[in-house]
């Protein structure tokens, strides 16, 4: 069987290399645009920062070496220009002579992937404009930054590849500032509450988001010397340019190869509605395994999974995927990391669940061992089944391990009272002995069963607070100018307080909160609420 792919970064490579460890017989041949392939995307930006010091670091694979590991046949700076279905044949481009070819298949994978967006604005044809996509993409900012020409840079585009980039730059001594037109960084990742506090941790460390705000171009006679944006031109000596990607799949016009927004559309076994056309990649759509509706997933991870699932189909066998649960993990400027499976708030809403949230501000490992910290988790769930629907989580810590956990419980439908007691590991320098993931959900489960009445982050930023007294119950006094009511302190009618009175507590993280409230509502006190996370996720004068 003759199998041609389109493509030779992460889905064509793998899919070619489990092909052939399915079926030696096959004959496959990768025809990719680039002259790298089974190159490291995901670890560009690391370059830039230096945190990945040698460049030949990023090259997983040569052709050479790719070619003697699996027996593919590699052709390299060779671009597909035309599918034709009926024919089962693909025309190609040598690039380096112009000539174009025709290649024929039995069965076909398109892995071409995706492109950098460079939106049409003036200016960007001047030096020390970059994108960041490939590895002398990554070379080329680090050479210029190194090169001592590059002090003040502006990052466009507030999603993982910008921040990243970010957080590179400024640990080379590179001022940075991030643009965004959307009204958040992060803005389709985590829900709004979570964006501030991120953004809020950037400003901290000197890396200045601006959002709501669109490029509108450069100034410069020979290179950057300004950005200009809808709101103030900002001075610059470099520009990189994250606005997000777009899918190759121009070359696909007239195929009727069918498509949504120029990405492919797939079914479960990576097929396309062309007979013996398959499709994985950034530049395929894949499903959410929670609504079933096609996803765009431009993820490393989706990539490879999906065309283990594409190759072993080929193979004669019958595997689905299951599909997506916009899962990522990205380590942020702020000395945060940020990590997100399943459904936001806002995104379960859009899907009709009646959604109850809970979050929580919670030990990362033991506070007694050095370098704990506190992890900010929000829990999604449906109200009527129960089901864990997603979470969210931020710190300095491992935010993967709460993730993955959420991963788990999504795929396999548990609900919230199926996950409390599980055996979580523990040890002081990796967890607490209630882990990090059931203390919240400890709190989603009290708050679902009513022996916790709170007001979320979000609640309390549109104004649900309104006609409550904030009250100070922290260990210690910490909000100036607020009543102070200490935990130890309620044993009994508390004076300057009445039973019907609307009472906001707020300590730390929450916990002291939610301890007082269950004390006051011993004593007949109705109408307190909890401020969830406390000061940890709300900030208080």
């Amino acid at each position: 069987m003759k199998i041609l792919v389109l493509g030779g970064v992460a889905a064509g490579t793998k899919a070619a290399a489990k092909l052939l460890r399915e079926d030696r017989s096959c004959e496959v041949t990768v025809l990719t645009k680039g002259k790298d392939i089974s190159y490291a995307g995901c670890g560009l930006p690391y370059y830039v920062g230096g945190v990945i010091e040698d460049k030949a670091q990023l090259i997983v694979n040569t052709p050479e070496k790719y070619e003697k590991l699996t027996g593919a046949k590699v052709l390299t700076e060779t671009e597909a220009v035309a599918v034709h279905p009926a024919e089962h044949t693909v025309e190609a481009k040598d690039l380096k002579t112009g000539e174009t070819a025709t290649y024929s298949y039995d069965k076909l994978v398109i892995a071409t992937g995706a492109s950098p967006f460079v939106p049409d604005v003036p200016g960007l044809n001047v030096k020390n404009v970059f994108v960041m996509r490939t590895p002398d993409d990554a070379i080329a900012l680090r050479e210029a930054v190194e090169a001592g020409g590059i002090k003040r840079a502006v990052v466009a585009g507030g999603g993982f590849i910008g921040l990243e980039v970010a957080e590179n730059l400024a640990l080379k001594g590179v001022r940075v500032s991030v643009i965004d037109f959307a009204p958040h960084v992060l803005p389709s990742f985590l829900d709004p509450e979570l964006c501030e506090y991120v953004e809020n941790r950037m400003a901290e460390a000197g890396v200045m988001p601006m959002t709501g705000v669109a490029l509108e171009g450069v100034e410069g006679a020979e290179k950057v010397e300004k950005v200009l944006t809808s709101k103030r031109a900002m001075k610059a000596d470099a520009l990189v340019l994250a606005i997000g990607i777009r899918p190759n799949t121009a070359f696909l016009e007239g195929s009727g190869i069918e498509m949504f927004k120029g990405t492919i559309l797939t079914d479960g076994h990576m097929r396309t509605n062309a007979e013996d056309i398959y499709a994985a990649g950034d530049c395929a759509m894949v499903t959410n395994r929670q609504t079933g509706k096609p996803a765009w997933s431009p993820m490393g991870s989706t990539a490879n999974i999906s065309a283990r699932v594409l190759a072993e189909n080929l193979a004669g066998k019958d595997v689905t995927y299951p599909g997506v649960l916009g899962t990522g993990v990205a380590k942020l400027p702020g000395g945060i990391n940020a990590g997100r499976t399943g459904l936001t708030e806002t995104a379960a809403r859009a899907e009709g669940y009646d959604v109850v949230t809970a979050s929580a501000a919670v030990d990362d490992k033991a506070h007694y061992y050095p370098g704990a910290d506190v992890f900010l988790i929000k829990l999604t769930a449906d109200r009527a089944s129960r089901k864990l629907l997603g979470v969210q989580v931020l710190g300095p810590g491992a935010v993967d391990k709460v993730t993955d956990i959420g991963v788990t419980a999504i795929s396999l439908g548990a609900t919230v009272d199926q996950l409390q007691g599980l055996d979580f590991a523990y040890a002081p320098p990796f967890s607490t002995a209630i882990h990090p993931f059931a203390a919240a959900l400890n709190v989603l489960c009290n708050k679902l069963d009513g022996a916790l009445e709170s007001i979320t982050p979000a609640e309390y930023a549109g104004g649900a607070a309104e006609g409550y007294e904030v009250v100070d119950c922290g260990r210690v006094p910490f909000i100036s100018g607020k009543r102070y009511m200490g935990l130890t302190t309620i044993d009994g009618p508390m004076d300057g307080f009445g039973r019907e009175d609307k009472i906001l507590l707020v300590c730390n993280k929450g916990k002291q909160a939610y301890l007082a409230q269950n004390r006051l509502k011993f004593y007949g006190y109705s109408n307190t609420k909890v401020l969830e996370g406390g000061a940890a996720f709300t900030e208080f004068e």
